[in-house]
């Protein structure tokens, strides 16, 4: 099926119809199999906010919410912020299984405007006739949004279809395989171009603006890096952009966490440390326990394995090391989203199954050092495999 020419004028890496179909076709069997007659799901951002682009390829973004209705036997309809004189978003030629674009002038700086949005999803429910609506990703989705849905919905009654869509949506087509191939390969380049860009005198800041500026060359549609830097004998862990005046020194260590999703929207994420000089013996001795946690990990990395003894055996591991055991997640799916499911944490429900995306990132974290081993890697049947070609080691500048 080809796509409109304006699409492929406009839009730097659109995903194919046929894989949009896929998507469609398995979330409607779902549906079914569990009497949801309607989905709603609503995003304000692009790191977090996957929902609205797996379903349309149009990420919302900047805060602004955007919601999609998708019906179990209909086109969707999307609920965006806009209004006249302003043309209808998003444009018509952009759109693929949208039968209703319409728009309210809401922003949620304007709390009167509140529930602007939530008033086009009852009268939208109410003229299907919808009797089940399945919510997905409530945690996205606005309070008030949500409350006007609950309290006008009258009859329907509201479920969480966050797991039905999750399961989908976390393994890949091979379609997908090849935009996250490209995220990891992106993220490769402006590693390797490190060296070129740090040095003494710079600050973290200068540093994360120049890493950006390569990376949305290469393609990428949207940037996250974290950095650090310290003296030897001091942990460099990470900042976010907020956090980097820093001027890097002479003899410095540096960490940097590529997370940037590449050419068509997709995640990965890439961390290492570098060294301006001999590295420290004790950031060395740490980066050998991180890269061997993240070995072992990928070892169970395979279709079945559960999240809950991943995450037993890694916390074991690193106690019998003398480091402390991970309190928040040490891996997780990535796809549209910078961190989805399966996260690697011990209440994930959500087994692996082979063609899922994963972050292994473990920590091994000292006073004097900060070592975090990232690299992605495809679930497998019996074996997982990394993405990412940037060597595992501390880098010399």
């Amino acid at each position: 099926m080809k796509l409109n020419p304006k699409l492929i004028e406009n839009v730097r890496q659109p995903i194919s119809t046929e894989e949009l179909h896929r998507r469609w076709s398995e979330t409607r069997k779902a549906m079914a199999q569990q009497d949801i007659d309607c989905l709603v799901m609503q995003n304000s951002n692009q790191y977090l906010g996957g929902y609205v682009r797996w379903f349309t390829d149009i990420p919302a973004k900047e805060g602004y919410p955007v919601t999609v209705i998708f019906p179990i036997d209909d086109e969707m309809t999307m609920i965006s912020c806009g209004g006249v004189p302003m043309p209808p978003v998003p444009p018509e030629w952009a759109v693929r299984g949208v039968k209703e674009r319409i728009n309210r002038p809401y922003f949620r700086t304007l709390n009167y405007t509140d529930t602007m949005d939530g008033e086009v999803i009852i009268a939208q429910l109410k003229a299907r006739g919808v009797k089940r609506v399945g919510i997905v990703g409530k945690g996205s989705m606005s309070a008030p949004t949500y409350e006007y849905i609950r309290e006008h919905r009258g009859k329907v009654e509201i479920v969480d279809a966050t797991d039905l869509v999750d399961r989908i949506k976390a393994i890949k087509s091979e379609e997908e395989l090849t935009f996250i191939r490209k995220a990891a390969a992106i993220q490769d380049a402006a590693m390797a171009a490190v060296p070129a860009i740090a040095r003494p005198g710079k600050k973290e800041y200068e540093i994360i603006s120049a890493v950006t500026h390569l990376l949305m060359d290469l393609g990428s549609e949207e940037q996250l890096l974290m950095i650090g830097s310290a003296p030897k004998g001091v942990s460099t862990g990470q900042k976010n952009d907020f956090f980097t005046n820093r001027t890097i020194q002479e003899g410095d260590q540096l960490f940097l966490m590529i997370e940037v999703n590449g050419p068509g929207g997709y995640y990965a994420e890439l961390g290492r440390t570098f060294c301006f000089g001999d590295p420290p013996e004790e950031l060395l001795k740490n980066w050998e326990v991180a890269k061997e946690a993240q070995l072992r990990t990928v070892e169970r990395l395979v279709a079945g394995a559960r999240p809950a003894d991943l995450i037993k055996a890694h916390n074991e591991f690193m106690v019998s090391k003398g480091y402390e055991a991970e309190g928040r997640l040490f891996g997780h799916g990535q796809g549209y989203d910078l961190v989805e499911r399966p996260a690697l944490r011990a209440d994930e429900p959500m087994s692996l199954a082979a063609n899922m995306n994963i972050a292994v990132h473990p920590f091994a974290v000292t006073e004097k050092a900060y070592a975090f081993c990232c690299d992605n890697y495809i679930v497998g049947e019996s074996k997982a495999v990394r993405i990412h070609k940037t060597p595992q080691e501390v880098l010399v500048i």
